[in-house]
């Protein structure tokens, strides 16, 4: 994506009745399944949202009402951005496929050594 920046959201509920969030990570998640104009990747701590500057910025703050809007009465949301300018970057997904390519390759050589010579070098 050209000029896109690369965030790691974290929406954070408190004050709920359970510990269990996952109805409220959905929720959230669902913002972005419905932004098609931006990438994004949940993980275990945070999700990854790629996309222009301003967009991010306003899907971020459309995330940290959500809660809110389903009864949570303190909401803390935290964002790291990446923003670089002096070179096209590549997506965060894209240099995740290169490094899982990468390993594979790396499996593949191994594999190789050990039919040709019995052992791994």
């Amino acid at each position: 994506m050209e000029d896109s920046v690369i965030a790691d959201i974290r929406v954070l509920p408190f004050s709920t009745d359970s510990t269990s969030v996952s109805h409220l990570v959905a929720a959230v998640v669902n913002v972005l399944k419905q932004a098609p104009d931006v990438k994004y990747q949940v993980t275990p701590m945070a999700t990854i949202v790629e996309g222009p500057l301003y967009r991010v910025i306003e899907l971020m703050q459309e995330m940290h009402e959500l809660p809110f809007t389903m009864g949570i009465d303190r909401v803390v949301t935290s964002i790291n951005i990446d923003d670089r300018r002096d070179k096209l970057a590549g997506s965060a997904m894209d240099v995740l496929q290169f490094l899982l390519a990468e390993r594979i390759v790396d499996v593949i050589g191994g594999c190789r050594r050990l039919l040709i010579h019995g052992t791994f070098l």
